[in-house]
């Protein structure tokens, strides 16, 4: 529950992290960290209509005026962009993602433009480029794979589990389902000689379907890695049967099952990253994703137009809510860096409420997705709207993990 009267008093318009002292943090020696992941939204509309999309079904309506495709003006000035940051900060590497809408809407020979253009122009600074497209799988064709192995392009696939749990909310805009056009995508992609490309599978949850099922449908196609996404929401809008007021944890009733198994299993079937980064932080690593973790956040959102974003993730918040204002064409990623927002995820627990700080937990958990803490009085600064699930699932792996450490220790 949202339940933190340092949140109550703040005036409207003034939440968090508008009210974050940027000035202050630098005086004091703080340092922001460089970009070193870049998400490209090639191609803004999608040939799906996912009735839980962020970008189309939320709030934030700025799609609408978004160029269809990002063009070739703004993909020469990013990566300028992105080289001038990598010779700045001296990155031995960085990643790029090509994300949408659907990206492959952007057409082979556009995504093929980009991708050269980017690595040839940071590869004079000496930074290595590691490219990756995000795609709902309608059009991924082999001529699109023969494409992607050329220019070394990892593929992650969206699927929600078998037919039913991929057709309750991925359909085509006349309602079919999807199911049979993404499956024999990605039997192209995983069960041939492009296997190598496959970075993973993403499933947004939703509960209503057996949790053991969704897993075996998705590890039919063999993913060397499965994302599990809790559905966007927070405060103001929760997500799908998440009481707000409720300490019930419908959430990690699903996913215990699921780590259970994964973790039990006698070899590994499977990454799950959302297991795998809580036992990364339980273990004191830091963790590599911003779903959990007080890691630093170094990515940069470049719109079709060249707008720069926050994550997009963000647009489940409200409208403007990943917005910075600022534009490729006039504004380095190093001023975008001071952006009080950006600021916000990578001060660590300097960002949380003092109910983050004061839970057993803070440093697993992190406050949650940043996007899931959003409430009309405190902006993103509380607890995730996920809290009570977090909570579980975290101290359920807490717990199978300690077990066996002690087991290993005791067996010496």
């Amino acid at each position: 529950m949202l339940d933190d009267p340092e949140l109550e008093n703040l005036p409207p318009g003034n939440a968090f992290p508008a009210t974050l002292d940027v000035d202050g943090l630098l005086t004091s020696g703080w340092r922001p960290l460089s970009f070193c992941q870049f998400v490209l939204k090639i191609h803004s509309n999608c040939d799906l209509s996912c009735d839980y999309c962020y970008m189309y079904e939320m709030v934030d309506q700025s799609w609408r005026t978004q160029p269809r495709r990002m063009s070739e003006t703004t993909v020469d000035c990013t990566a300028r962009r992105i080289a001038e940051h990598a010779a700045v900060h001296e990155l031995a590497e960085v990643e790029v993602i090509l994300h949408g809408g659907e990206p492959l809407l952007a057409g082979p020979d556009f995504i093929s433009y980009a991708v050269r253009v980017i690595r040839t122009e940071v590869a004079d600074v000496g930074t290595r480029v590691r490219v990756s497209i995000q795609t709902n799988g309608l059009r991924l064709d082999e001529a699109f794979l023969r494409l992607f192995e050329h220019l070394e392009i990892r593929v992650g696939v969206s699927l929600d589990g078998d037919e039913q749990a991929q057709d309750r909310h991925r359909r085509f805009f006349n309602g079919k389902g999807s199911h049979t056009a993404v499956s024999a995508s990605l039997r192209r992609l995983a069960s041939g000689p492009f296997h190598h490309l496959f970075s993973g599978l993403l499933c947004t949850i939703d509960i209503r379907n057996d949790p053991l099922a969704t897993y075996e449908a998705l590890l039919a196609f063999d993913p060397p890695a499965i994302d599990f996404l809790l559905p966007h929401g927070n405060w103001v809008t929760p997500p799908p049967f998440r009481d707000p007021d409720s300490s019930a944890t419908p959430y990690a009733d699903w996913l215990i099952p699921i780590f259970d198994r994964w973790y039990g299993s006698p070899s590994q079937e499977t990454e799950i990253r959302f297991f795998t980064e809580i036992m990364r932080l339980l273990l004191g690593q830091d963790s590599r994703t911003e779903t959990v973790g007080l890691s630093p956040v170094r990515m940069a959102v470049i719109e079709t137009d060249g707008s720069i974003e926050q994550s997009d993730i963000l647009k489940s918040s409200y409208p403007g809510a990943a917005a910075t204002r600022m534009h490729i064409l006039r504004d380095s990623f190093d001023a975008v860096l001071r952006h009080p927002a950006i600021v916000a995820r990578q001060i660590g627990e300097r960002a949380l409420s003092p109910v983050c700080r004061g839970c057993d937990i803070v440093s697993v958990c992190g406050g949650g997705l940043y996007a899931h803490r959003y409430s009309t009085t405190g902006g993103f600064l509380g607890p995730s709207v996920y809290c009570p699930d977090l909570h579980r699932l975290i101290t359920h792996i807490r717990a199978r993990v300690l077990r066996d450490i002690s087991r290993l220790k005791g067996s010496r």
